[in-house]
């Protein structure tokens, strides 16, 4: 189980401590909700850990069947809504390394891991996701 000790530092702005590693990252509300946008704001973080995740469950079904996703990327716009603030809209682009000739196998393999991720499946069903593979 991972432990996170997160301490509020004023001006709207946090840092997050994995205790486990010692690892800290520090967020900023956004300059659209009164901080200064010099770090990641906590929904940025929401969708930056969607992306990673879907990474990490396609790299994982790539080393079990034997490819490689490696330098693979994701573009990731978060679209907000208001009344309540949330995210409202992830519209994520993948874009895989040229030369990488995926079997239509592969490439099931990879657009089925997307849905075995654990922050996907967490994720309110009301938000809107839009997936773009580009191999």
């Amino acid at each position: 189980m991972t432990t996170i000790k997160t301490t509020y530092l004023g001006k709207l702005r946090t840092e997050a401590e994995h205790l486990q590693s010692g690892n800290k990252l520090i967020t900023d509300a956004p300059l659209d909700n009164n901080g200064e946008g010099k770090y990641f704001s906590p929904t940025d973080l929401f969708v930056t850990a969607l992306g990673s995740c879907m990474l990490t469950i396609m790299g994982l079904s790539a080393k079990t069947y034997g490819f490689s996703i490696e330098g693979t990327t994701i573009s990731t716009e978060k679209i907000m809504g208001t009344n309540p603030r949330r995210v409202a809209e992830i519209i994520m682009d993948f874009h895989f390394p040229k030369g990488n000739n995926y079997t239509e196998k592969e490439k099931k393999l990879i657009e089925y891991a997307i849905k075995n991720c654990p922050v996907a499946n967490s994720i309110n069903p009301e938000i809107k996701m839009t997936i773009n593979f580009n191999y």
